[in-house]
C-alpha cells in the first residue's frame, strides 16, 4: 500500500493548524476569500456563456467541465468552512430538550461522526484495523492516486497553449489536478470536526450544527403571523 499521500495530506493539514495559530484573522479571510473566487468564477463563466452563446452565437466548449469541477471544489472546501463557522443547518430540537450535560456529549458524539466520516471517506481501510470483521478498501486517496498514475485528462479542459509549448504538457488538464480538491476537502472536514470537539469540550462553542434559522425568522415575522 501506498502511504506517501496520507503523509502529505497530514503535513498539508498540520501547516494549516500552525498558519491559523500565527495568523489567525489572515488564514480565515484566506479560506473565505477562496470560497468566494470560486464562486464568482462559477457566475462569471455561466453569465460569459449565456451572453457568448445568444449574443454571438459562440461559446466556450469546456465552461460546463468547469462549472462542475469549481461546483464540486466549493462544496468540498465549504463542507470544512461550513463546520468551522458553525454554518451547516441542523436539528437541535433534542439537544435544546436535555440537560446541558447531555447536550454536551451528543454534540460532541456529533463533531466526532463528523470527524470519522471525512476519515472514512479518505481512505476506508484503516477501518481493517479496529478488530471488527471489517474489510473495507477504497476512498478519495485510492482513486486520487489511481488518477495521479494513469495521467487521464479532462474532457474539454486544457492547459495554455504556452505552457504546452515551453513545458512539453499534455493538451487536457490532467485529472489528478482538478480531483486533488477531493482528498485535501475531506481532510480540512476531518479537521474542522476535531476542532469544533475541542471547542465543545472546552465550552468555546455549544454545538457542533446552526439550528436557531428557524427561529429567526419567526421572530423576523412574528407580527405577520400575528395579523
Amino acid at each position: 500500500m501506498v502511504y506517501w499521500p496520507h503523509l502529505y495530506l497530514l503535513v498539508f493539514v498540520l501547516i494549516i493548524w500552525g498558519l491559523e495559530k500565527l495568523f489567525p484573522r489572515f488564514m480565515e479571510r484566506a479560506e473565505e476569500n477562496l470560497l468566494v473566487l470560486i464562486l464568482t468564477a462559477i457566475m462569471l463563466v455561466s453569465f460569459g456563456q449565456v451572453i457568448a452563446r445568444y449574443g454571438f452565437n459562440t461559446g466556450w466548449s469546456a465552461a460546463l467541465e468547469f462549472n462542475m469541477v469549481a461546483f464540486s471544489w466549493l462544496i468540498l472546501l465549504g463542507m470544512g468552512y461550513g463546520i468551522k463557522i458553525g454554518l451547516h443547518l441542523g436539528v437541535d430540537i433534542l439537544l435544546n430538550a436535555v440537560p446541558n450535560k447531555v447536550s454536551k456529549i451528543l454534540s460532541l458524539v456529533g463533531a466526532l461522526a463528523a470527524m470519522f466520516y471525512g476519515l472514512i471517506l479518505i481512505d476506508s481501510v484503516w477501518l481493517g484495523w479496529l478488530g471488527l470483521g471489517l474489510n473495507a478498501k477504497g476512498g478519495a486517496i485510492a482513486y486520487w492516486l489511481k488518477m495521479y498514475k494513469v495521467h487521464i485528462g479532462a474532457e474539454e479542459l486544457r492547459y495554455p497553449e504556452y505552457l504546452q509549448q515551453v513545458f512539453g504538457m499534455q493538451p487536457r488538464v490532467h485529472r489528478w489536478v482538478l480531483l486533488l480538491v477531493l482528498p485535501v476537502g475531506l481532510a480540512m472536514l476531518a479537521f474542522r470536526s476535531l476542532q469544533a470537539f475541542w471547542d465543545i469540550l472546552t465550552n468555546k462553542r455549544a454545538m457542533l450544527i446552526s439550528g436557531h434559522e428557524a427561529e429567526e425568522l419567526v421572530a423576523e415575522h412574528k407580527d405577520a403571523l400575528k395579523d
